[in-house]
């Protein structure tokens, strides 16, 4: 029997061992995955898997069991590999059969070659995803779930490993050169471990379609773009290998994945040395020089990881169990015992964005509103749910924007801060687009995971010219904002991925997106100094406090909702009521409103139905806004 360590730091040993006692039968792969499944399930057994997120790759060893929680980028094309095949020697003729699941290279001992012809090898096919960490993850989210980890599982997992050279960190990446070709002589002489023999020889799979590796050298590549959708991102870029339900995964999906870790250097050697080497075989030349450096980048910059399990997450916050994941979860104890407490930490947070929006409790309400509501359906093209407030009237002076940003940075899982310049409208690249010189999606700054929040600076916008790039870019967020989706550039043709994204903008006037509700801010207090006043608000605020605030947010926005007939139909009564009294005033479009602000206003006191005191309370808020409106506009006129 594998120790209790084995199936983390070898899990190609478990595997083995299973292909031993199984093969050729194909059940052996449904039972390895049913291995490592339940192991996770076993006391909180998730969490001693080291995260790729958190310890940087030079930490981690090779071929040991890791996690990634990641976004997918781009998907590139399938590839065949050798499932699995047959060694023989020469000299005895003794034949071995051989997995290559869960591998990049195949191997072999130093008297066995692989037999191509055998009439046991097994051709099959995985899908690599190129996937990235979750664009604009806030910093908390990586602290909590750094030290929910155990410390055994923050180092290298295995105490007899020891990393056989010094590299940077992730936070070091920008501060350092690459030089691969050093790494590329440090281990020339270095004989790869293998888990079937002691002393093997790597063999590359035949049939993989990647038709070669390059490594980066400065003399002769730029180096390498990771392809982060947003700048200044940090951390892994991973090649993950899905080899089960792969059609289920599609691009921006943000998933979780438990699998092999491969950084073996020798894919970037063996594979440098076809490149540089001479091949008469068509196959190994049909990918240009561009795309074997995407498709097959150094092993140490971009890792793989060969996925054994993997889902997709609903949400990031680490904050929540897992079990929000299932329907079950609804009468989970969790949810159950922080609904209970609901109202007051409602009113703490109301009482914290009052004081961050100036003492404006009005529009403390909105942004809360804003803060959980999500897309939750579709009819036709229409998406539901969605919520995007312009918060006008904001002080363009004192940087507002910029310290409302920080906190709200502080109370979701995943932001971006899009500061709006004619400079940053002309020259940022917002739509992904399809390089079919390298065959990739070259990521776009409106690539974001669902539920990301993107606040939207206005106050910065001066006069000047937009040329077409900046034309498409303003365009691209009136499409974000009005239909959710964003429209990829195929070059012949564009394609609409639909997204699920969280708009405020922050303006002076009206702003020059569109919006679903204007709130006008009305400052009740004009701190002399802002940042000395928004950093005072976060450090007033307990840790356990914020984390109530994280849990909130993120919570509230996975409830199921309902109107029972009977409200309904009071609904429509007062509606026509409303309309007899002053038609012009009451719209389809104002009926419509009233019922998100009530959905999200019902959900953000824990109602999953509405009621009819929530109604009125939503008709309350409107009017109060609308009067705002209506007052703003008697004092500048027709600016709004």
């Amino acid at each position: 029997m594998p120790c209790v360590g084995d199936w983390l730091n070898s899990p190609l040993s478990i595997v083995q061992g299973i292909f031993a006692q199984n093969a050729p039968n194909s059940d052996w792969e449904k039972k390895v995955t049913e291995y490592f499944k339940e192991k996770l399930k076993e006391n909180n057994a998730t969490n001693w898997v080291p995260s790729l997120n958190d310890v940087p790759v030079h930490y981690l060893k090779p071929n040991s069991l890791v996690k990634f929680r990641c976004m997918v980028q781009d998907m590139f094309d399938p590839e065949f590999y050798m499932g699995v095949y047959e060694t023989v020697d020469p000299n005895t003729n003794a034949r071995v059969l051989h997995f290559g699941k869960y591998r990049d290279v195949a191997e072999c001992g130093p008297q066995q070659e692989i037999d191509l012809n055998s009439s046991q090898t097994v051709t099959s096919e995985r899908q690599t995803f190129y996937c990235v960490p979750v664009p604009g993850e806030s910093a908390w989210v990586k602290e909590i779930s750094f030290l929910t980890e155990p410390v055994q599982a923050r180092v290298s997992p295995s105490t007899s490993y020891t990393p056989s050279r010094h590299k940077r960190s992730y936070e070091e990446d920008e501060d350092m050169d690459l030089h691969p070709s050093k790494q590329k002589e440090q281990h020339m002489g270095k004989s790869s471990g293998g888990d079937i023999h002691g002393c093997v020889e790597p063999k590359r799979l035949e049939t993989e379609a990647s038709a070669g590796h390059h490594v980066i050298s400065p003399n002769c590549s730029p180096p390498l773009d990771l392809n982060f959708p947003l700048p200044g991102e940090k951390g892994p870029a991973c090649l993950v290998k899905v080899y089960e339900s792969w059609e289920s995964f599609k691009v921006n999906d943000v998933l979780e994945v438990f699998g092999v870790l491969s950084v073996d250097p020798v894919l970037s050697i063996v594979n440098s040395e076809e490149r540089d080497s001479s091949s008469l075989d068509p196959m190994e030349c049909m990918d240009t020089a561009e795309e074997q450096r995407v498709h097959s980048p150094p092993a140490s910059l971009v890792p793989r990881i060969h996925v054994i399990l993997a889902q997709k997450l609903q949400h990031i916050n680490p904050l929540l169990p897992a079990c929000l994941n299932e329907e079950e979860s609804k009468t989970c104890e969790f949810v159950s015992n922080f609904m209970s407490e609901l109202s007051p930490v409602r009113a703490e947070l109301l009482g914290f964005l009052t004081h961050a929006l100036l003492g404006d409790s009005l529009a403390a309400e909105y942004l809360i509103l804003h803060l959980i509501s999500t897309v939750y359906g579709r009819r036709d093209v229409l998406p539901l749910g969605k919520f995007t407030v312009n918060l006008s009237g904001c002080p363009r002076s004192s940087a507002f924007t910029e310290h409302l940003y920080r906190l709200i940075q502080q109370l979701v899982p995943a932001s971006y801060h899009l500061r709006m310049s004619i400079e940053s409208m002309n020259h940022s690249r917002f739509i992904p687009h399809k390089d079919y010189t390298a065959n990739r999606l070259v990521s776009g700054l409106l690539q974001l995971a669902s539920n990301t929040s993107l606040v939207i600076d206005e106050t910065q916008l001066e006069q000047g010219q937009l040329d077409t790039a900046g034309v498409h870019n303003v365009t691209a967020l009136g499409n974000l904002i009005t239909w959710q989706k964003v429209d990829y550039d195929f070059n012949y043709h564009r394609m609409e991925f639909p997204c699920n994204i969280n708009v405020l903008i922050t303006s002076e006037g009206r702003s020059l997106l569109p919006s679903d509700c204007q709130v006008h801010l009305q400052p009740q207090i004009i701190p002399p100094n802002m940042e000395e006043y928004m950093s005072s608000l976060l450090t007033a605020v307990l840790p356990s406090v914020l984390n109530k605030f994280r849990i909130y947010l993120s919570l509230l926005r996975l409830l199921d909702y309902s109107i029972s007939d009977e409200v309904t139909k009071a609904v429509e009564e007062d509606f026509v009521e409303m309309r007899k009294n002053n038609p012009e005033s009451v719209t389809a479009d104002d009926l419509h409103k009233m019922l998100l602000v009530a959905r999200f206003l019902s959900l953000s006191a824990g109602q999953t139905t509405l009621s009819r005191e929530r109604w009125l309370r939503a008709k309350q808020l409107e009017a109060l806004r609308k009067a705002r409106l209506q007052q703003q506009q008697c004092v500048n006129g027709n600016e709004l």
